[in-house]
């Protein structure tokens, strides 16, 4: 019991920190972005519900600054945050079922609408190449069999 409260203590520190890190920088860095989300399918632009949009912040010398926010998308696929200061922003999007994704944008204005193209998972890479090449490989060494006469 001790141990998952202290878990669940930890998870609410460590978000915590994430969003004073984001939202904090609000005094003192300046203007300020208001962005909005829309997560879709690559192969047909259905919206994608329930998606995890995890920002981090990037300093100058593009190194991910600890600390992050998670948002969601809703059932249209999108979600919106206010208050993010301009400079580098990285942007991660996971959903169960799609590729990763991951891009740095620039936060330079006050409103930006950012539309993130999930795709599916590409075949796994094998060392053992594609199995029709090992079946052709497999007929060159066979010896030739000449027709019966």
């Amino acid at each position: 019991m001790k141990k998952r409260l202290l878990a669940a203590c930890t998870v609410i520190i460590v978000l915590g920190f994430g969003m004073v890190g984001l939202a904090g920088a609000q005094e003192d860095e300046g203007p300020m972005s208001n962005l909005r989300f829309v997560v879709v399918k690559d192969y047909n632009g259905k919206p994608v519900r329930n998606a995890a949009v995890v920002l981090h912040p990037v300093s100058r010398k593009g190194r991910q600054s600890r600390g992050g926010l998670e948002l969601k998308t809703d059932n249209d696929g999108r979600t919106n945050i206010e208050g993010i200061p301009y400079g580098a922003l990285r942007v991660q999007v996971l959903a169960p079922g799609f590729q990763t994704f991951g891009e740095d944008y620039e936060i330079n204005k006050p409103e930006l609408e950012i539309t993130v193209k999930l795709k599916r998972p590409g075949g796994q890479y094998s060392v053992y190449g594609n199995q029709g090449d090992a079946k052709k490989a497999e007929d060159k060494n066979q010896p030739e069999q000449k027709p019966q006469q």
